[in-house]
């Protein structure tokens, strides 16, 4: 700890004494006298104590408006970290991310400022994370520099180096690893940091974006009012196919409340569809909230892989589906009424996680969605 952090807890510990001594001018008169020694103490600790602590961190410029050589020099390492070409995260033991470079926020897809607090195994597939998480322990436990081979879930398919080694800052209590990515394959005549620059560059306009979800929309609700009346058997499957490809990898359709039924699945091409499928629907915790009424439940890059349960194999489902984000939406066709159903998409790979707006726009159609079931009841 460094002498200006010590002065400084040792003058909070000051000012919360001194609002006890406030607070103590109520106690009988016999007492005062304890209060006024305790008081007295505590003068003589201002006068001994945390004056010369003050001055001698002044002339050092530690305080006021000096200029040490130290902080010019944290300054300068700082610009340095954030202009390195090759993507690095500054992480705890724990991998929670504490800082991440401008290379790095470009190679991964996700802003400094929301990486910032959470691990940085959210953004590796799920078969890496426990991999990952003790290999940073170790290293931050002092045993070395670590290096292993992980995958982004923006890029399954494409091999990364994560360098690891442990880093001690000035003004931190704790060591904490330095990771560095690297990709092991990319185009013959690109650099590394060049993929990096260019995968940050969005896929569309986000006003292509709204005018994409109007176009779904306006599907969605063709779709829904030339259905055969009456046909309540055909209703999820035409509004599955919709959504199906232009808008989630996945489309899952599980009908009812207290007894569920899974009735619709749509996947890749290759996906384990059936196995999804075959699925009981009780056994997926994501689809038994939202049955019972619950909120619309938006994730992005799932922790828990057990959310949507596990196949007859034992794997969990988001796994082998790759899932990167979900929606998983009760059709009801007001907040309050009865759950006629439930709805859950996935997206999986390189593609854009789900955003708050196309949310918000599947919340409107699950609403039609569950009219339309009604009426065909």
């Amino acid at each position: 700890m460094s002498q200006t952090d010590e002065f400084g807890e040792e003058l909070a510990d000051f000012v919360r004494r001194v609002a006890e001594l406030k607070s103590a001018r109520s106690v009988p008169a016999g007492d005062l006298g304890t209060v006024l020694d305790a008081a007295i103490f505590e003068l003589d600790h201002v006068a001994e104590q945390l004056r010369p602590a003050y001055e001698r961190l002044a002339a050092d410029g530690h305080l006021g408006g000096g200029r040490s050589p130290d902080r010019d020099e944290q300054r300068l390492l700082r610009a340095i970290f954030q202009r390195l070409p090759l993507p690095v995260a500054l992480v705890d033991r724990e991998s929670v991310v504490r800082r991440l470079n401008f290379a790095a926020t470009g190679f991964t897809g996700v802003r400094a400022g929301y990486a910032t607090g959470r691990p940085l195994t959210g953004f590796l597939l799920h078969a890496d994370r426990v991999a990952f998480r003790s290999q940073t322990a170790a290293v931050a436990r002092g045993e070395g520099d670590r290096s292993l081979t992980v995958h982004l879930q923006r890029m399954p398919h494409a091999p990364v180096r994560a360098t690891l080694t442990a880093l001690r800052p000035g003004t931190e209590p704790r060591t904490a690893v330095l990771v560095v990515l690297q990709p092991q394959t990319h185009p013959m005549g690109a650099r590394p940091q060049d993929a990096a620059l260019q995968g940050a560059a969005p896929d569309l306009r986000e006003a292509t974006r709204h005018a994409a979800l109007f176009d779904l929309a306006d599907a969605m609700t063709a779709t829904l009012l030339t259905a055969p009346a009456g046909d309540r058997a055909a209703v999820p499957g035409r509004a599955a196919a919709v959504l199906h490809g232009r808008f989630a990898d996945w489309v899952i359709v599980d009908e009812g409340a207290a007894h569920q039924r899974r009735t619709t699945v749509l996947g890749p091409n290759g996906a384990p569809v059936d196995d999804v499928l075959a699925q009981a629907p009780a056994a997926c915790p994501l689809v038994v909230e939202a049955a019972r009424g619950g909120a619309p439940v938006l994730q992005v890059r799932p922790e828990d892989p057990d959310a949507f349960g596990r196949d007859a194999s034992g794997a969990p489902v988001l796994v082998r589906a790759q899932v990167t984000s979900l929606l998983c939406v009760p059709l009801s066709a007001r907040t309050d009424g009865p759950v006629e159903g439930v709805l859950t998409l996935f997206r999986s790979g390189a593609r854009l996680a789900f955003s708050m707006a196309e949310a918000q726009a599947i919340d409107v159609m699950s609403r039609h969605i569950a009219l339309a079931l009604r009426r065909s009841a």
